[in-house]
């Protein structure tokens, strides 16, 4: 494509390839545009096909006309200010007008501190708002158990539907309504456990304001805390310790492990434990299962089903598909499952007093831990799940200085984890610690080469083969649902063909799910918390599933064999396809 040689920013000269945006020509020479509507999130760019926020407006100095930066293609001849009194002025007006019809609630809002209208209107230096009249009121959405839908907050940038609909295929957020009632929502305002949602939180992830933001459970975790009749344990995923620093203005990919454990102890837990102990469970029960299906002629591939949000696609979206994926619970089910059967024994303590708490850096693990399928013993296998984000708020409440507390491990016999447990945390973990398994499953060999780097990074789809014992299996691994729909559509169609399959809904895995600090799409964020995940497997002394000595036991002391009748019991559930689809 021809270059733009003929142009000018600020009176610059600026040179780029022809259908630049003037908001990317800007960036070329270090000038940043504010923006709303647009966004970039690894190699998509967020933009509004309506540019419909107009934040990003420039003058164009030769027609003095006002241009938005981000939906503009620079052109020959162009002489563009950004910062002319004309341009600043459009701004602030555009500003003052979305915050004439918004809620001033940003004491209480989820997003207070973090918003981004607030933040433009700290930059343009509004401390009035001169535009007074009537204002939209839209009833919230608070019945689902995963996320929040304020719809009075919604400045209709519409970024959560080009988010739910273009990158992950979802299709529950439109915009509904006309003229001054016009918001995003859901078709006939349903509630969004009523719709398509498969409360994968990515909507919640790029939205500015706080229009849309996790349900908070942090006031029931306080009160089973308070309850002296209550034993509390917490379980705390693998990508938790890679993020939660960041709430404390620690740098992205700080491993904060031994903070976090202090952390949750000080807020009085009982015991503290760790998801990474059943991550490895996990992948003791589905290699097995894999194993099973490759050896005896079972229905391939086999898809993975630790992530939520991907069961609830595939029970939606391809429920033809409902008969491939793994029937293993996900790793925070199975840990409440264990700690409600074999734990509880151990410690002499009702189920019914035992209440098991999950951190995790995922919205559809809420909704999950509610579903009547995980279930044991008539108790579901996990009673409350809190995200990164919720555990950081319950630490600044308490008080407590986290860069300031000593490291401090994990209680036993369900905190100790292998490497392979760690990885799970980013996308092609799980599909790499099961070939780990499946591999000495198979061959009865030591595999020495354990790490499969083909499998890991942020592609969108990523292929490999793995050679076990001299046969090739072919793997596939999707990160984000819009991936996952062109992976399973081949799959369908033949023209691709696989052994196994890793499906998370969250771009990079759960490193970027819909509860953890947001990293407003910067790919660094992402690429450091990976890089850490991948370290800790690195330093684990074990780093195969099936040689975590307290899995052992636990098969030694409880459950019996392996993809046994009490293993099956407790540990696995099935699916079913959703009415609603």
């Amino acid at each position: 494509m021809a270059k733009i040689t003929n142009l000018k920013i600020n009176g610059v000269d600026v040179t780029v390839e022809g259908r630049t945006s003037i908001l990317d020509a800007a960036k070329t020479i270090g000038v940043r545009i504010p923006t709303l509507c647009h966004m970039e999130l690894h190699d998509i760019k967020f933009v509004n096909k309506l540019a419909s926020c107009r934040v990003c407006m420039v003058e164009d100095a030769k027609s003095g006309k006002l241009l938005p930066a981000c939906a503009t293609p620079v052109k020959e001849g162009m002489d563009i200010k950004t910062e002319s009194p004309l341009a600043i002025n459009a701004r602030r007006t555009i500003v003052e007008l979305l915050l004439s019809d918004h809620p001033n609630s940003c004491l209480t809002c989820d997003k207070n501190l973090n918003c981004q209208l607030q933040k433009l209107a700290q930059d343009l230096g509004i401390r009035e708002i001169p535009y007074q009249g009537e204002r939209r009121h839209i009833p919230v959405d608070d019945r689902s158990l995963s996320m929040v839908r304020e719809p009075e907050k919604c400045i209709l940038c519409r970024r959560c539907e080009t988010m739910c609909n273009e990158v992950q295929t979802v299709g529950a957020l439109a915009e509904i309504g006309r003229g001054f009632d016009c918001h995003v929502g859901s078709t006939f305002n349903r509630s969004m456990f009523e719709t398509t949602c498969t409360f994968c939180g990515q909507c919640v992830t790029v939205c500015p304001t706080g229009a849309l933001h996790g349900m908070s459970y942090t006031r029931k975790v306080w009160k089973a805390l308070a309850d002296p009749k209550k034993y509390v344990v917490v379980q705390t995923a693998p990508a938790v310790r890679v993020a939660l620093g960041e709430i404390f203005g620690m740098q992205p990919g700080t491993i904060v492990t031994g903070k976090m454990v202090s952390a949750l102890k000080k807020l009085g837990f009982d015991q503290v434990f760790d998801t990474n102990f059943a991550a490895d469970l996990t992948i003791v029960e589905e290699a097995h299962e894999f194993v099973e299906r490759l050896t005896k002629g079972g229905k391939m591939p086999i898809l993975t089903s630790c992530c939520p949000g991907w069961v609830n696609f595939m029970e939606q979206q391809f429920s033809d598909m409902i008969d491939i994926p793994s029937s293993c619970k996900s790793p925070h089910e199975m840990f409440g499952a264990i700690a409600k059967t074999y734990l509880a024994q151990k410690l002499g303590i009702d189920p019914k007093d035992m209440v098991v708490v999950s951190v995790m850096p995922c919205l559809a693990k809420k909704y999950e831990s509610a579903r009547d399928e995980l279930k044991s013993k008539g108790h579901s296998d996990v009673d409350i799940v809190i995200t990164t984000n919720e555990l950081g708020a319950m630490i600044k409440e308490a008080g407590l200085s986290f860069k300031d507390l000593a490291d401090e491990e994990f209680d036993d016999p369900m905190g100790e984890s292998t490497g392979a447990g760690a990885i799970f945390g980013a996308t092609g973990g799980v599909i790499e610690a099961t070939c780990r398994t499946a591999y000495e499953t198979i061959t009865g060999k030591e595999l020495k080469e354990i790490e499969f780097t083909a499998l890991r990074g942020l592609n969108g789809i990523k292929e490999a083969t793995v050679d076990i014992d001299g046969r090739e299996i072919r793997i596939a691994v999707a990160n984000g649902l819009g991936n996952t729909r062109k992976l399973l559509n081949m799959v369908k169609s033949g023209e691709k063909e696989y052994d196994a399959i890793e499906v998370m809904a969250c771009p990079g895995g759960c490193i970027g799910g819909g509860g953890q600090p947001l990293h407003n799409g910067d790919i660094s964020i992402l690429k450091k918390r990976a890089k850490a995940i991948y370290n800790i497997d690195e330093n684990k002394k074990i780093r195969k599933s099936h040689a975590n000595p307290k899995i052992i036991q636990l098969y030694k002391e409880y459950l019996g064999e392996v993809g046994g009748e009490l293993a099956h019991e407790l540990l696995h559930t099935h699916y079913e396809a959703d009415p609603k689809m």
